[in-house]
């Protein structure tokens, strides 16, 4: 089902319990030279219709939040961010519509890594007030670890920023946009973390062009077994969710 296709009326008539509402956030920003602004907003709306499509009964998707928390590539200029109290409130307004709206499962499928710290904030500000619902939140990448380890070439197995993930996602679902002409080694990341310690630093500090890892080895069908694995993982996911009680304290669930 997807929520802005459907009428208030046939909203009305979804079944509150049996479903999980699920919310995409993804960013507009910079992605180097060889990938478009929009690519966190392709690839996460992609994964989540995908998803959709197989649990049509049971997922809910909303429409993507495309503007993101994207602070840390201003400088590198072609991106549009929200400030983080902005955003977080922003996130505690959809979660809250749905949830005052009579849905016990939520989920804010996240496709854009500055967006991680404000989702988990923005969950735990309105926890106390939901005790009696599933509030979850993930990247879509989380749930296939595995996938994206085994399929990934480069040194870097994790997802990074128009990196060898990213690209060969795009390749897969919108090849017409990756400027071929452009992919190389992104050369060294430096560090944000100096013995544990996390150390603020923009991608202008960080990245040589805005971008990270081996993209110059991305390829269409590395994309589509990584589309295809983290497609079904979240499926899988989805499911688990729905089997998930709500409103339950310590004691309940050791009996």
């Amino acid at each position: 089902m997807k929520f802005q296709d459907m009428t208030a009326f046939e909203l009305k008539e979804v079944n509150r319990e049996n479903v999980l509402v699920v919310l995409p956030i993804a960013a507009v920003e910079q992605h180097g030279p060889h990938m478009p602004t929009g690519t966190d907003n392709y690839l996460c709306t992609g994964v989540a219709e995908a998803v959709e499509s197989v649990l049509p009964e049971k997922a809910l998707l909303a429409p993507t939040q495309w503007l993101g928390a994207s602070a840390h590539h201003l400088r590198l200029g072609a991106t549009l961010d929200s400030p983080l109290e902005t955003y977080i409130e922003t996130l505690m307004g959809m979660v809250r519509s749905v949830l005052n709206d009579g849905f016990r499962r939520v989920l804010l499928l996240n496709g854009h890594g500055g967006n991680i710290d404000p989702m988990r904030v923005a969950l735990r500000r309105l926890q106390n007030d939901y005790v009696d619902r599933l509030l979850t939140a993930s990247c879509y990448w989380d749930v296939a670890a595995d996938v994206i380890t085994n399929t990934l070439e480069g040194d870097h197995k994790f997802v990074g920023h128009a990196c060898e993930f990213e690209t060969s996602m795009l390749m897969h679902l919108q090849p017409q946009l990756v400027k071929t002409e452009f992919l190389k080694d992104a050369g060294e990341l430096i560090t944000d973390n100096l013995g544990g310690v996390y150390i603020s630093r923009d991608l202008r500090q960080r990245t040589a062009e805005g971008c990270t890892g081996r993209p110059d080895l991305a390829n269409p069908a590395k994309g589509e077994a990584l589309f295809k694995g983290i497609v079904e993982a979240l499926t899988r996911t989805v499911d688990d969710l729905l089997q998930q009680p709500v409103g339950l304290e310590y004691t309940d669930h050791l009996q």
